[in-house]
């Protein structure tokens, strides 16, 4: 069991410096006349950006919503007078306000003229690291992972100026485009004591890590988005030299890291290695596996959920195996509290094999969040988000029974057909007081409406889809009623009569076949299992299948009639 822990932190409340004025100082008089009446400190805090697009109207975007500037359209005049009083553009077309954080970004036609602009409202938000300031002060490389815009920047910001003010280190932030310590020679006062060293283009940000370790002795790099093998090699130099760094790279998750071949490197990179049949066998693996080719780059990964929920990897390397080898692994989740502690909480991650979908992409390690009991916090939601195709199944007794699904955000008419073509035993029902389970979007999830609140408060089970397809609610009913799929491939109601499977895709219809056969054979219901005849690309995807399933696998027959046959390895032929 584990126990809940609390922390206080050390720091004060979070305090945020937008410097609003500098940038509002740069735009077209009617358009700023316009955004006064926004100024009260709950829109302002709120406010994103400016856009201002060629032949549209003057749009201002919120984090909950977006209005309109003005009735009239932006002109060439709006933008060259934003343009002329700005910093000069990039390589990467961004340019900044002199000694602020914001970030103005160009869109260009063919023949090279501004035809829009975003206007980004850059912040100093004093106290984010709170919820990591432990991790920061243990001297590990830490990497920084989260969607654009959840505050990867500016928790790496303010993570400069605790190292360099509060423990008195010596930092060096590698700014490419400005974008941590703001426009101009001089930085921002957000970073605090911490040296800037400006990166004149993008494609120079390796050099300028590595020349920052060689000629300013540095005892900690601070880097923004890590996207290239150059960058990620020169990230390893840095840690191989014994200087401690702080970088961030686009992806959501551990996961999406270890499937990017470019960034891979940054957690130790993936190798594919060949085992001896008699280790393959002690390992109960397949002989060909995945496995970590070195130690990692960081030694601790965050994941940025949101701006006050974090999920950390204490040791990556441990992380990447456990995955790797499909083992359970326990994740620290952190949150921040409105009074301003940190709650910590651990979550259980368990790994399983790639499952083949109806698009035939190649998928990354799924993972399951199982609260550990007892670690449970006060008004923490009794299910997370979880990937349609990993979700625990249900039992074959429950399976017989009617399930009353109650569907929040999720295409009703869709859900139906889905429903409809796979004969299940679903019904939608109107209310979520009438469900056994309710299914939504990620995107939904997120917001927490009361709905959702709810039906966890009763115990309700809450699955997640990451998008609203067809192919997400079939990997959904796929999880939760196995028995189902296995017996209908073993009746001829599945039989149209033309050959083909419901639901009427080709390509699934022989995943869904091969699938079954695969956990007919592993269960001992049979020995061997012949599928039906198929094209050889498609056999090829049937024989992938049976290799995850650590089955073997052979076709047989001739053309037009050649066919895949399932089989254990030990059997023999």
């Amino acid at each position: 069991m584990t126990k809940l822990t609390t922390i206080v932190p050390a720091a004060p409340e979070q305090t945020i410096t937008d410097n609003l004025e500098d940038l509002l100082a740069v735009l077209p008089p009617d358009i700023v006349e316009a955004l006064q009446q926004y100024n009260n400190p709950e829109d302002r805090a709120k406010l994103l950006e400016i856009v201002l697009d060629l032949g549209r109207r003057p749009e201002a975007r919120f984090e909950d919503r977006e209005v309109y500037l003005a009735e009239r359209e932006v002109t060439r005049e709006d933008i060259a007078y934003v343009a002329s009083r700005i910093g000069r553009f990039g390589d990467d077309n961004r340019a900044g306000i002199e000694r602020t954080l914001h970030r103005i970004s160009a869109i260009r036609s063919r023949s090279g003229e501004i035809v829009g602009l975003t206007c980004r409202i850059g912040r100093a938000v004093y106290g984010t690291v709170t919820i990591i300031r432990d991790l920061i002060e243990s001297g590990e490389s830490i990497l920084l992972l989260g969607r654009p815009g959840v505050g990867k920047t500016t928790m790496l910001r303010e993570t400069a100026r605790v190292l360099a003010d509060d423990l008195r280190k010596r930092v060096i932030v590698v700014d490419t485009s400005n974008e941590i310590a703001g426009d101009g020679d001089i930085p921002h006062p957000a970073i605090g004591r911490a040296r800037r060293m400006q990166v004149p283009t993008p494609s120079l940000q390796h050099a300028v890590m590595i020349e920052a370790v060689e000629n300013h002795m540095p005892e900690v790099i601070v880097i923004d988005e890590i996207g290239t093998e150059l960058e990620a090699a020169a990230a390893r130099t840095i840690a191989e030299r014994g200087v401690q760094l702080i970088g961030t790279a686009h992806g959501n998750t551990l996961e999406n890291i270890m499937m990017n071949p470019t960034l891979s490197d940054l957690i130790g990179g993936i190798q594919s290695v060949t085992l001896s049949d008699e280790e393959a066998r002690r390992r109960g693996t397949q002989k060909s596996i995945l496995e970590r080719k070195a130690p990692p780059t960081f030694g601790v990964l965050v994941e940025i959920q949101s701006r006050n929920r974090v999920a950390v990897h204490r040791d990556v390397a441990a992380a990447v195996d456990a995955i790797l080898r499909n083992q359970p692994l326990r994740v620290e989740i952190r949150e921040r509290n409105p009074d301003g502690t940190v709650s910590i909480w651990y979550e259980e991650l368990y790994g399983q094999e790639h499952r083949a979908e109806r698009s035939m992409l190649p998928s990354g390690p799924r993972r399951t969040y199982q609260r550990i009991p007892g670690a449970q916090p006060p008004s923490r939601p009794t299910t997370a988000p979880v990937p349609s195709a990993s979700l625990p199944a249900v039992t074959a007794e429950s399976s017989r029974r009617t399930m009353r699904l109650f569907p929040f955000g999720v295409s009703r008419n869709r859900l139906e057909q889905v429903i409809h073509q796979l004969v299940l035993p679903v019904e939608l029902v109107r209310s979520p007081r009438e469900a056994d389970a309710v299914v939504t979007l990620k995107n939904y999830f997120r917001k927490r409406p009361q709905v959702l609140r709810e039906a966890e408060q009763r115990g309700v089970p809450v699955y997640v889809l990451r998008s609203n397809t067809a192919q997400q609610m079939a990997n959904l009913f796929r999880s939760l009623f196995p028995d189902h799929f296995i017996e209908q491939t073993d009746t001829e109601e599945t039989d149209d009569g033309d050959g083909s499977f419901a639901p009427q895709d080709r390509i699934a219809a022989a995943m869904y076949e091969a699938e079954a056969a695969a956990h007919q054979v592993l269960q001992g219901t049979r020995d061997r299992v012949e599928l039906r005849p198929q094209e050889a690309w498609i056999r090829r995807l049937q024989h992938q299948l049976a290799e995850r399933y650590n089955l073997a696998s052979r076709s047989r027959g001739r053309e037009p009639f050649r066919r895949v046959e399932i089989y254990r390895e030990d059997e023999g032929w």
